[in-house]
């Protein structure tokens, strides 16, 4: 644990990482951190911390729920938007709690995965008739909360039934098996297809307003690629440290979607206020009515709020391929953090621990109705990178900011009153950088393969072409069995499902290399270094262990074999097949 001193602690981190850039290049690179992840900040520092990486999140986790409520029948002035925006608040801060205590343990913000986004979408258009179709305007107030509520129950069970696979996987320790058949080719698909299939719900939502949409993405490209490295003076006090001072702040860096959201809002404000927008134009600020009125100040969500969750199949189908995404995506962000906030790389046990956690989170989900499940946000990876800030402390800060703000229902309404046009800026913006990081894999494969070239373009066309084809041609499933045409509809209309399978059962089936696929270096980086050395107490690795119980896990030599206790190593291999040593794997 790093010692810190009075001076120190009022340093701030952006301050600290300035003096630290002038260290030798040979330094380890957990050296600059103003706070490692066992560091405990002062109480007053961790809450102007926490608070950043509340901001951080903050934007594309309530995005998520202000698509799907379009697609529950909800209309622009309903509370119950600004509830489902406090409902996810809410619950990212009770399963950040859950990951940094018992889970992973490491500094890192679980919020809402767009990952599901896509099969609800899926499920909400197949199973159940357009919103434009439903006579809303003539329809009692328990009426259309009968309508919704009924599309967001189906949804939450489907989600909670789903989070079992995960749990599973996470809690047995089979996911280290399962990510020996998930290749590189397989990934890029399944993740990439996230945001290309995501590109219609954005399209459709700027076209209420490109000016507003492109002023949205334009400020965003500003702020965060042009001006990024642009630094403003700060004022700060330093108890110890020679009184008032000004430091250097890269504000644009850090926050470029907040400052882009307000700017456009503030602008589309102004222009309300002059009535320069058409009085029906979705850019104005005051079409939401008294949704602000109509919002409580306090209210607590609790599970079973909208009723008790439904489940059916093919919505429990659907949203297995949002797990699947979900996974790999954390997996990578748990090396991620762990290497930024300078922690040694995390073991078997706490990578089984965070994925089963995340699979928790998804049940309380589906329990509590946020009409998402959750994930790992990357963002906040790179906030740590940002401010040198990687205690653990700090994240738990930040979620119970989380679990206040999800308390506050004002604050919810806040978000949703943004203009539909402004909200789509961002949209466009996040779900290109979703694809972008999806085909992030594509550096361990041989791109000049004319098989690797073949899978990946097929896997991608024909997971963008198949549901389209079922979006054109509605009810063409007709299998006689109405549960199974259900199934398949909703299936084959998760873009991610379909093109994640041609790429694993291509890249498992079709000759090839494991150079030409990638696979060698994938492994390499899969291995857990740990695991292969000597048993025994290994340095580094307490950061992982749980806060309470590690001296009756270590007495009982049994605990070794449970996946998820911070003694286990791996199963045991035969004698007559050890695992490779990784020095081998990765001088292949």
């Amino acid at each position: 644990m790093t010692t810190t001193t009075e001076d120190d602690t009022a340093r701030p981190p952006l301050l600290q990482h300035e003096e630290s850039a002038a260290t030798p290049t040979q330094e380890r690179v957990e050296s600059d951190l103003l706070y490692t992840v066992e560091d405990v900040p002062p109480w007053y520092m961790s809450i102007f911390f926490g608070f950043q990486h509340y901001l951080t999140m903050a934007g594309g986790t309530v995005a998520i729920p202000i698509i799907v409520a379009s697609y529950l029948c909800l209309q622009e002035d309903d509370p119950a938007r600004g509830a489902l925006v406090s409902t996810v608040l809410f619950h990212s801060g009770i399963v950040t709690l859950l990951q940094t205590t018992f889970g992973v343990r490491l500094p890192i913000i679980q919020g809402g995965d767009f990952a599901y986004v896509v099969p609800t979408i899926a499920l909400l258009t197949t199973v159940y008739e357009p919103c434009d179709a439903l006579p809303l305007a003539n329809m009692t107030a328990a009426e259309r909360e009968e309508a919704w509520q009924v599309r967001l129950r189906d949804v939450q069970g489907s989600i909670a039934v789903a989070s079992l696979f995960q749990i599973i996987l996470g809690f047995t320790g089979a996911i280290g098996f399962l990510l020996t058949w998930i290749t590189p080719l397989a990934i890029v698909p399944t993740v990439s297809l996230v945001g290309l299939s995501l590109f219609d719900v954005a399209a459709a939502q700027a076209s209420q307003h490109w000016g507003i949409s492109l002023l949205t993405m334009g400020l965003m490209i500003i702020f965060s690629q042009y001006l990024r490295d642009v630094r403003l003076p700060l004022p700060w006090y330093s108890k110890g440290g020679g009184g008032v001072r000004v430091v250097w702040l890269p504000l644009f860096k850090c926050f470029p979607v907040l400052l882009a959201v307000f700017t456009s809002w503030s602008f589309c404000a102004v222009l309300t206020a002059f009535d320069t927008l058409p009085p029906t134009s979705p850019a104005r600020t005051d079409t939401n009515g008294n949704l602000m009125a109509n919002s409580p100040w306090f209210r607590v969500p609790y599970p079973g709020q909208w009723g008790m969750p439904t489940v059916s199949v093919a919505g429990v189908v659907g949203m297995l391929g949002g797990a699947m995404a979900s996974i790999i995506e954390s997996i990578g962000d748990y090396y991620a953090c762990a290497k930024i906030a300078g922690a040694p790389r995390p073991p078997t046990s706490a990578i089984n621990r965070g994925i089963g956690i995340e699979g928790i989170g998804c049940l309380l989900a589906g329990l509590f109705g946020t009409g998402n499940g959750t994930t790992s946000c990357s963002q906040n990876i790179g906030a740590i990178g940002v401010t040198k800030v990687g205690s653990r402390r700090v994240v738990q800060y930040s979620a119970v900011i989380l679990i206040l703000s999800g308390v506050f229902g004002k604050f919810g309404a806040v978000f949703v009153s943004i203009p539909e046009p402004v909200m789509a800026g961002v949209f466009i913006i996040m779900f290109a950088m979703i694809t972008a990081v999806g085909m992030a894999p594509l550096q361990y494969i041989d791109l000049n393969s004319s098989r690797n070239l073949f899978i990946l373009g097929y896997s991608i066309f024909f997971g963008l072409a198949v549901p389209k084809w079922l979006e054109v041609n509605p009810g063409i499933m007709r299998t006689g069995i109405p549960t199974l045409d259900q199934i398949l509809t909703v299936v084959l209309q998760v873009p991610m499902l379909v093109g994640g399978f041609i790429g694993f059962f291509l890249d498992n089936t079709v000759p090839g290399t494991d150079k030409e696929r990638g696979l060698i270096q994938w492994r390499a980086n899969l291995k857990d270094p740990e695991r292969l050395e000597a048993q025994g107490e290994i340095e580094g690795l307490s950061c992982y262990d749980f806060p309470v119980g590690m001296d009756f896990i270590k007495r009982n030599g049994w605990m070794r074999h449970v996946p998820f206790c911070p003694t286990f190593r791996g199963f045991t291999f035969p004698k007559s097949s050890p695992p490779p040593p990784l020095a081998d794997l990765e001088a292949k």
